[in-house]
C-alpha cells in the first residue's frame, strides 16, 4: 500500500503491473532526454549571440527534427499498446468473482460457487483493530487463490463507481447497467488495498476494496467455511 512521503507507485503485485511501471520509467527516461535537450537549446539560444544565415533554410534541418519526433514517438507508442492489449486479455481465468458497487459498499459474488456471496463495509473508525489501517480496512475482504488468473466482473446497482486497487494495476468503472471485466493475477500472499475511483456521492472515500491472496489450500478452506456460513 502506499505510504507517506512516498515517490512513485506501489509496488506490483501482478505482472500487468510490472509491465506498466517498466513502461513508466521508460517513458520517463525520454521525458528526460527531451526536456534536457530543449533546455540545453533555450540557455544555448539566449547566452550566445552567434548567429548563422545557414540554418534559416536547411534541408537537412528539417528532415532531422520531423524524423526524431516519430521515432521518439513510436519508441512509447509500441510498448503502450503492448500493455494495452496484455490488459484486455482474458484467457481462461481460474475464478470469476463479480464486483457489485452499491451507495456506499461492494458485494462480491463467487459465480463458480452456487451461494457464496458477501457484502463488504469499511470497519468504522473506533472498531478498528491495533495494525489496522483507517478507512481502508473492511469486514469481509475479498479473497483470490495465489497464481491464478482472476477474472472480476464490474457493475453497479446504482450510480457511478470504480473497482481499483493500485498494486494490482487493475481500475475498471462500475456502470449500472452494464458488466465490465477485468483480470489481474496476483504472484505473491498478501492483502492489498484500493479504493472506489469515481466520485460516486457523500461517502465515497468510505467504501474500499481489500484483496487478500492466499495459497490454493487456504482459498479451499476459506469458500468452504463461508459457504457453511451461508
Amino acid at each position: 500500500m502506499a505510504h507517506p512521503s512516498q515517490l512513485g507507485f506501489q509496488d506490483a503485485v501482478s505482472p500487468v503491473m510490472e509491465e506498466m511501471l517498466y513502461f513508466h520509467d521508460h517513458a520517463l527516461m525520454i521525458v528526460f532526454l527531451i526536456s534536457t535537450i530543449v533546455l540545453y537549446i533555450i540557455v544555448l539560444t539566449v547566452s550566445t549571440k552567434l548567429t548563422n544565415k545557414l540554418m534559416l533554410d536547411s534541408q537537412e534541418i528539417e528532415i532531422i527534427w520531423t524524423v526524431l519526433p516519430a521515432i521518439v514517438l513510436l519508441l512509447v507508442a509500441l510498448p503502450s499498446l503492448r500493455i494495452l492489449y496484455l490488459m484486455d486479455e482474458v484467457c481462461n481465468p481460474h475464478l470469476t468473482v463479480k464486483a457489485l458497487g452499491h451507495q456506499w459498499y461492494w458485494s462480491y459474488e463467487y459465480t463458480d460457487y452456487e451461494e457464496l456471496a458477501f457484502d463488504s463495509y469499511m470497519i468504522p473508525t473506533q472498531d478498528l483493530a491495533p495494525g489496522q489501517f483507517r478507512l481502508l480496512e473492511a469486514d469481509h475482504r475479498m479473497v483470490i487463490p495465489l497464481e491464478s488468473p482472476v477474472r472480476v466482473l464490474v457493475t453497479a446497482d446504482d450510480v457511478l463507481h470504480s473497482w481499483a486497487v493500485p498494486s494490482l494495476g487493475v481500475k475498471m468503472d462500475a456502470v449500472p447497467g452494464r458488466l465490465n471485466q477485468t483480470t489481474f493475477t496476483a504472484l505473491r500472499p498478501g492483502v492489498f488495498y484500493g479504493q472506489c475511483s469515481e466520485i460516486c456521492g457523500a461517502n465515497h472515500s468510505f467504501m474500499p476494496i481489500v484483496v487478500e491472496a492466499v495459497p490454493l489450500k487456504h482459498f479451499e478452506d476459506w469458500s468452504s467455511l463461508m459457504l457453511q456460513d451461508t
